[in-house]
Order: C-alpha cells, then sequence, then structure tokens
C-alpha cells in the first residue's frame, strides 16, 4: 500500500524524516525531475537563490529516505534572472530536458511568459512568489499552483494597515510598470478609492533601473501625499527611499514583498529605517518551520532569504502530490494538490480551483533597527 509522505512534527521526532512509499510506481524515467527556476543572478537572485536551497535541502532528504516509490529526485536547475524573455528560454529548456514538475517561477512577469510553454507540455508549476492574481484567477494557466497568496489580497492588507493604523488621508501610488508592481498599485488605488477614506494624489509608473528617482519624488513632495505605496522590487525601493530622504520629503513608505528583503535595507541603509512592506505571514511558530529554518543554517551557514519558507511548503506539496498520485501526469497532480492537506513550513495547506494555496496570507512589516520586525 502506497504511504503518503509527510515531514514528521518535531514535537514527535527531533529531526524531520519523509516516509515515502517504496511500491508500485507509474514513472517511465529512472529518475522524477524537478525543475527550479527563477533570478540565480543579478539584482534579484536575492529571491531566487532561497528557493534553490529549499528545492535542494528537501530532494536530499526525500532521496536519503528513499525516494518516491524508489526514484530518486533530480534537480534541473535553471536562471531566468526575472526577466520574461529568458524565462521562455528557461521553459523550453527544461522541457526539453523532461522536467516532471517546477518550482519557480519567481516573478510574476517571467512567471507568466513560461507558463504557457509548460502548460502545452502538461507540466505542473508551482510558484513560491509569483503574486499577480490573473495566473490563478484568469483560468489561462491551469497547470499553476503557489504557495503565497496573490496581490490583490496583498493590496488590501496594505491599504488597511495605512488607513486604519497609520491614518493616511493622501497617498501617492508609484509603480514599476511590471505585471508585479503595477498590478499591485492598481489594486492599492482601487482599494483606496473604493474605501472612501483617502485620496490618490498621485499614480505613475517609473522606470525599473534608472540611476536616479528625483523626479518622481519632486512630484510626490507637490502632490502633498503623506505616504507612498509603492509597486515593485528593492533595487527601485531602495533608490526611492534615498532620494525621498536626500529631498527631506516626511512621509511615509510602504511596499510589497518584492521590497521585504534584507538586500533592501542593505543597499537603502539609514533611509530603510521605518519603511514598511508586505510579506508573507511570519510562521516562526510553526514547527515544521523551525525545522526547515534549522535545516537551512546546518547547511549553508546562515539564515535564509525571501520566501524560503513558501520554497520549501511548495517543494512538500508537490512531492506529496506525487506520491499520492503515483505519477507525474498533470490531471492527477492538480487532483492530489486539491484533495490532500499537505503539513507544511506555512501551515497545513491544499489548493483551490484555481491554484491558490488555502490557509496563506499576508503580514505588513516595518524596518527596525535594520530589520524587518512584523507589525
Amino acid at each position: 500500500m502506497k504511504r503518503k509522505l509527510r515531514l514528521q512534527s518535531i514535537a514527535v521526532a527531533a529531526t524531520a524524516l519523509f516516509t515515502v512509499g517504496i511500491v508500485g510506481t507509474g514513472f517511465a524515467a529512472d529518475t522524477i525531475k524537478i525543475g527550479v527556476a527563477g533570478p540565480h543572478s543579478g539584482d534579484l537572485a536575492s529571491y531566487g537563490l532561497p528557493s534553490v536551497n529549499a528545492a535542494k535541502l528537501v530532494a536530499e532528504k526525500v532521496n536519503a529516505n528513499g525516494g518516491i516509490d524508489g526514484k530518486q529526485i533530480e534537480l534541473l536547475i535553471e536562471d531566468d534572472v526575472c526577466k520574461p524573455e529568458v524565462a521562455t528560454n528557461t521553459a523550453t529548456k527544461l522541457v526539453s530536458s523532461g522536467v516532471d514538475v517546477v518550482l519557480g517561477h519567481i516573478c510574476s512577469g517571467a512567471t507568466k511568459a513560461a507558463l504557457p510553454i509548460y502548460n502545452n507540455a502538461g507540466v505542473l508549476v508551482m510558484s513560491p512568489s509569483a503574486t499577480n492574481p490573473g495566473l490563478t484567477k484568469s483560468g489561462d494557466y491551469p497547470n499553476f499552483f503557489r504557495t503565497i497568496a496573490p496581490d490583490d489580497a496583498q493590496a488590501q492588507v496594505d491599504v488597511d494597515f495605512a488607513l486604519n493604523v497609520l491614518g493616511l488621508t493622501k497617498i501617492a501610488v508609484i509603480h514599476d510598470k511590471g505585471d508585479y508592481g503595477k498590478g499591485f498599485a492598481e489594486f492599492a488605488k482601487k482599494y483606496l478609492e473604493e474605501s472612501g477614506r483617502a485620496d490618490v494624489v498621485l499614480f505613475e509608473g517609473v522606470t525599473p533601473g534608472a540611476v536616479d528617482y528625483s523626479a518622481i519624488v519632486q512630484k510626490v513632495k507637490r502632490s502633498g501625499a503623506e505616504a507612498v505605496m509603492f509597486g515593485g522590487y528593492h533595487p527601485e525601493a531602495s533608490k526611492i527611499v534615498s532620494m525621498m530622504k536626500k529631498k527631506r520629503l516626511d512621509a511615509a513608505f510602504i511596499s510589497d514583498d518584492g521590497v521585504k528583503d534584507q538586500t533592501f535595507i542593505k543597499v537603502a541603509g539609514e533611509a530603510a529605517e521605518g519603511a514598511y512592506a508586505s510579506g508573507p505571514k511570519d510562521t516562526a511558530d510553526n514547527p515544521l518551520a523551525k525545522v526547515a529554518l534549522q535545516e537551512h543554517k546546518d547547511e549553508f551557514g546562515a539564515d535564509p532569504g525571501a520566501f524560503y519558507q513558501n520554497a520549501y511548503s511548495a517543494m512538500l506539496a508537490m512531492i506529496n502530490a506525487i506520491d499520492a498520485a503515483g505519477t507525474t501526469d498533470l490531471a492527477a497532480l492538480k487532483k492530489a494538490l486539491q484533495e490532500e492537506k499537505v503539513d507544511t513550513p506555512v501551515g497545513n495547506i491544499y489548493f483551490n480551483e484555481q491554484g491558490d494555496a488555502v490557509g496563506v496570507g499576508f503580514s505588513v512589516y516595518q524596518v527596525q533597527n535594520g530589520v524587518f520586525v512584523e507589525m
């Protein structure tokens, strides 16, 4: 009889162990190939490399305990630099290599570009971080799942915080024009306007990678905004908050999980102090999160970076589905993901028909003394 793969609680055992059936296989190849796609170099590598580490740790653990039905996991790691035009090549390469499932991609734009290629090949994709709502809600990508909540939920959390906690009434909403950043900003604008409690005094996009953001900061200053709500990633955010400090713009800075990364603090320095950013809820008290964190410290000598727990959870969810289904057939995996709950570092989760994880959410964090603190 097949036995469901699970990660035992550290309340029961001092270390986490996988239990996997070793009988009856529906797999044709010698190994189960799991792709790991995301930015592993460039400015956004700090978002992608934690997922690589998570995949390595989970795969090593599963393989050491007999694999999945006797099949060892083989990781195929590919760098997409978070660029859509590169992500299509990455997806094509992985499909050509016979990938069975994919952990990734990381950025929403890159994910959106790659998904049709995987869908045509019948390959399941699960992202720890791609939050654009349309990736699940459009119905265009039936092969896509994620272990993070979408941007409409994230924007609502940030707007509620701005209105109910900070009491703001004039907010400038800016974004980086990308699928992720602009999508977040549009939802933020919508929720602010629907609240009837705050004015969106500026809504504008900026050019990613620009050397200087003094022009947009001047516009924010002239608008009389009490806060900047930014949709995008840490490279632009760090430059914007630095320019705000330089221009003596006394306004709160509120952003998304594309900014909630230690690299933002490292690059922005003192200008990052007091900034707010939403991110996945802190699951530090979850026993499996503690196991995953300690594994990273033991193996890599440091705390993990952004989306590590979500990536670790995605690996567990996919492996559990493969084990339960006895195959890597997309339809069978989808059925398992929607019907089988699995214990993960982000909670006991399953997935709805659209592919969103049920049981995950966002919190708002503030930079205090050089670290993000959950509010």
